[in-house]
């Protein structure tokens, strides 16, 4: 059975493995501002492909609903629609209705396919108490390639302990961008070389770089990935699907 990837925009992405769709982040506002107390984050690009477009989807990864770059407007009123919505407690409590805690080195079958809870850390440490818990996931199968979706992940010793735990991995999807936080003036989610070094660490034969454009609070962008990965001798590893298409991911 093929894998395969459809590229929504920003850190939503469709992921189809062993049959079973998994959607990450909704995010499908169209651009324009989202404030968060008194900061505001602007999108700056809209979703390739809507809610209604989508197709049935098992079940949602949620890495945090607590930042609109990750769980905008119509992407919180789509959680509804859904089956299943996995993230963290605090998710869990505060969305309600279809979305349900994986605590970290947990798994629960979806289909044919184990999901395990892994770390994230959106920060700098001890950045938490600002950024919020987030969580990363793990999907493993028979006969099936292991993927890794990072979620707002900062931290390069976090994706060590994945690979230490579950690694290898047969395809990355790494979120990017190299967001950075006026609040504590730090930078939120991984860049471009870090992204290459976590392919390195994880052993990934495949990596899909997400959530690298789209939102005004990111200091790089998808033109950065691929020299850092070409710096690294790691370009024939690296996807990068147009948005909106369906891609095949080999492992």
């Amino acid at each position: 059975m093929t894998t395969t990837v459809q590229f929504i925009g920003g850190p939503t992405a469709l992921l189809e493995l062993g049959g079973v769709r998994f959607l990450t982040d909704p995010t499908f506002d169209p651009p324009g501002d989202h404030p968060i107390g008194t900061r505001v984050q602007v999108k700056l690009i809209g979703p390739a492909v809507g809610p209604d477009e989508l197709g049935p989807v098992d079940a949602v990864l949620l890495s945090h609903d607590q930042h609109p770059d990750n769980l905008d407007d119509l992407g919180r009123e789509y959680l509804q629609r859904v089956p299943l919505v996995l993230g963290t407690a605090g998710t869990a409590e505060r969305i309600g209705g279809p979305a349900r805690e994986l605590p970290l080195w947990q798994g629960i079958d979806v289909g044919g396919v184990r999901v395990t809870g892994v770390p994230a850390r959106h920060g700098p440490m001890g950045s938490e108490y600002l950024t919020g818990e987030v969580r990363g996931f793990v999907l493993t199968g028979p006969d099936l390639p292991s993927v890794y979706v990072s979620g707002d992940n900062a931290s390069l010793g976090i994706v060590q302990e994945i690979a230490d735990n579950l690694g290898p991995i047969d395809i990355a999807v790494l979120f990017g961008g190299r967001g950075r936080s006026t609040l504590m003036d730090a930078y939120l989610t991984l860049g471009a070389d870090e992204m290459a070094r976590a392919a390195e660490i994880l052993q990934a034969k495949t990596v899909v770089p997400i959530h690298i454009d789209g939102w005004g609070h990111f200091t790089e962008d998808r033109s950065a990935v691929p020299a850092a990965f070409a710096k690294r001798g790691l370009s024939d590893r690296l996807v990068m699907p147009p948005a909106g298409e369906v891609v095949i991911l080999g492992a």
